[in-house]
């Protein structure tokens, strides 16, 4: 039986869903389909105040994407030290930082082309 093909305005939906639930902040999806070679669709970047709390987006998301959408991350990788840990869901992928690893390695000015939606952050 083949699985359902998942949408990816579905899987944007829930994987900020996630985020959220855990109050995941600074959440900016780059749009990345206009630029020539690149791995994915999209990239969603947000970051936690801890290790535990990145630990906790990473779990969030799996969790609201596996109930609502029957789907499951391709890859998961930097759980260990939960300073960043990359989900890879094929055609989004989704990084959660540490604010000050975040800030070192600054996706978003290497991704500079891209179009560059902010979720403001829920109080």
């Amino acid at each position: 039986m083949a699985n359902k093909k998942v949408s990816k305005d579905e899987l944007l939906v829930n994987i900020i869903k996630g985020i959220e639930e855990v109050k995941g902040n600074d959440i900016d999806i780059l749009d990345l389909r206009e630029i020539e070679n690149t791995v994915c669709d999209y990239f969603i970047i947000c970051n936690g105040n801890s290790n535990t709390q990145v630990n906790a987006i990473v779990n969030s998301v799996q969790k609201t994407v596996s109930k609502e959408l029957k789907d499951k991350p391709w890859h998961v990788e930097g759980s260990d030290n939960a300073e960043w840990v990359l989900m890879d869901y094929v055609d989004i992928v989704v990084h959660v930082f540490q604010k000050h690893v975040r800030e070192f390695y600054n996706i978003e000015g290497l991704w500079g082309d891209a179009k560059i939606t902010t979720i403001p952050n829920k109080i």
